[in-house]
């Protein structure tokens, strides 16, 4: 079993950048691919963006492609997602997850994620 906690989260004005963390604790974390979703107030969850276990490949919603960036250290059984040029709408919690499995479907389903963190709330400002 996994235990997902994320931090870094906060509020930034438009154009800012922010980097926001997924820790996790537990046996087999570097076999996950582990994904990044937002949920904004009166919508569905969203994948952001994915990273498969190697770390050799990742997958981004298209608003965010060429903005964010999904990265991995599973030396510190952590992954990283870093946030630039954020936009008001960006702005939701977002939480990491992790999956067996790796592709573009099943990396937009949240049936295919297992153990979910709790969530960091990114307020951006216009």
């Amino acid at each position: 079993q996994l235990q997902l906690v994320e931090s870094g989260g906060g509020l930034v004005q438009a154009g800012d950048s922010l980097r926001v963390s997924c820790v996790a604790s537990g046996r087999g974390f570097s076999d996950y691919t582990v994904g990044w979703f937002r949920q904004a107030p009166g919508k569905e969850r969203e994948l952001v963006a994915s990273i498969k276990w190697s770390g050799d490949e990742t997958d981004y919603t298209d608003s965010v492609k060429g903005r964010f960036a999904i990265s991995r250290d599973n030396a510190k059984n952590t992954v990283y997602l870093q946030m630039n040029e954020l936009q008001p709408e960006d702005t939701a919690v977002y939480s990491c997850a992790v999956s067996p499995y790796y592709s573009r479907t099943t990396n937009r389903d949240t049936r295919s994620f297992t153990y979910w963190g709790q969530g960091t709330q990114v307020t951006v400002s216009s």
